[in-house]
């Protein structure tokens, strides 16, 4: 007795937790930081953030030097664990990745360790800033002023341990 693979169907139903055509499917991370309003928006808010500061320094890193198409892709990434648009994008951003990584291969080694070395002081200099920001403006009390505005923003935050 033979069977024929064309001859059998898939009788699996779609549920409501299927993902639409086209898109990714979702982990348990994902279903358990979305499962509570507070830090489905704190979540949100996070990557947000996260990612557009990463596209945006490879945005930056376009004209100065330095790896700009990564820093847009890992940008991209970031944002699209939230957001449709983003993934639609990653795809594209990859194949420009590709591209720049076949350009970059072919590139004089001069040019190249001149490049990665201002690339290396930039990231210094970026460093010294953070620390020295984070260092006269004392890190904790920014901390406890942004819970603050995001409990301004969104009433129903909880207020923070020992506050």
């Amino acid at each position: 007795m033979s069977t024929n693979p064309a001859n059998h169907t898939s009788t699996a139903a779609t549920t409501d937790d299927d993902p639409p055509a086209g898109t990714r499917e979702r982990g348990r991370l994902y279903r358990r930081l979305h499962a509570n309003p507070a830090l489905s928006l704190t979540t949100k808010i996070v990557v947000t953030v996260v990612g557009v500061l990463v596209m945006g320094t490879g945005i930056v890193m376009m004209v100065t030097p330095g790896p700009g198409i990564v820093g847009i892709v890992l940008g991209l990434a970031i944002l699209a664990s939230e957001y449709a648009w983003a993934d639609r994008w990653l795809v594209k951003a990859r194949e420009k990745a590709h591209e720049a990584r076949v350009k970059a291969e072919q590139m004089d080694p001069k040019v190249r360790r001149r490049r990665l070395l201002l690339a290396g002081l930039v990231l210094l200099v970026v460093v010294g800033a953070v620390v020295a920001y984070v260092t006269a403006y004392d890190w904790p009390v920014l901390a406890v002023d942004a819970w603050n505005w995001l409990q301004g923003v969104a009433g129903w935050m909880p207020e923070l341990p020992g506050m």
